[in-house]
């Protein structure tokens, strides 16, 4: 019998008196681990990823989340300019910033 069917199968009958205690007790159980283990981690990140975009200066060097490697040289309120070569610059939205590039591992030629 899987779980599933445990927990949407009825009877007649009253259960006995701890089996109720102990599916509710089970699923309160299942949802901390899930809020713990899934939830809890991925907040925290995107706290962080706020905070860094949030520090984030003229001159800083960052990454985008299309692998676009550039260094900020003008900051709006919810884009950028940054500038990938010599003289090439492109504006994008601040939320497409993944990360500073010094928190990026290099590639070793």
């Amino acid at each position: 019998m899987n779980l599933l069917s445990v927990f949407l199968q009825t009877s007649g009958a009253p259960a006995s008196g701890g089996a109720g205690y102990m599916n509710i007790l089970f699923m309160v159980a299942l949802v901390a681990i899930f809020y713990f283990m899934m939830l809890r981690p991925q907040q925290q990140r995107q706290k962080a990823i706020r905070k860094a975009r949030e520090a984030m200066k003229v001159g800083d060097k960052v990454v985008t989340s299309g692998g676009i490697h550039g260094k900020i040289k003008e900051l709006g309120e919810q884009t950028m300019l940054i500038e990938v070569a010599d003289g090439v610059r492109i504006r994008i939205d601040k939320n497409a910033i993944f990360a500073n590039s010094e928190d990026v591992p290099q590639q070793q030629k």
